[in-house]
């Protein structure tokens, strides 16, 4: 199911590299209560093996929570880094609170 992002958002995307765009959009096609990994973003966008890349576009991600970048994790559900306040333990509070099983 594809989330309908806010107009004023999609414009603001806008200025940022095509990959980046494509990233945050799947991003924010993560339920809530639920986590995605980098390299599932990586496929979905077109991109397999650019789990990297999908962790320094998430990293510059200026939509959160909109875009909700804390529901990607690594690989076996491992907690990665955070570009949030508080790191990886503002992260794990987060998907917590949705009810991400982790």
């Amino acid at each position: 199911m594809k989330k309908k992002l806010p107009k004023t958002i999609l414009k603001k995307m806008a200025d940022y590299p095509p990959f980046y765009q494509k990233v945050w959009k799947a991003c924010a096609d993560i339920p809530k209560g639920q986590v995605r990994t980098y390299g599932w973003i990586a496929k979905r966008v077109g991109s397999p093996g650019s789990a990297r890349a999908v962790g320094q576009a998430l990293g510059k991600n200026p939509f959160a929570p909109t875009v909700p970048c804390h529901r990607v994790v690594g690989v076996n559900g491992k907690m990665t880094g955070y570009s949030g306040k508080g790191g990886v333990a503002a992260k794990r509070k987060l998907l917590r609170k949705e009810g991400a099983i982790l």
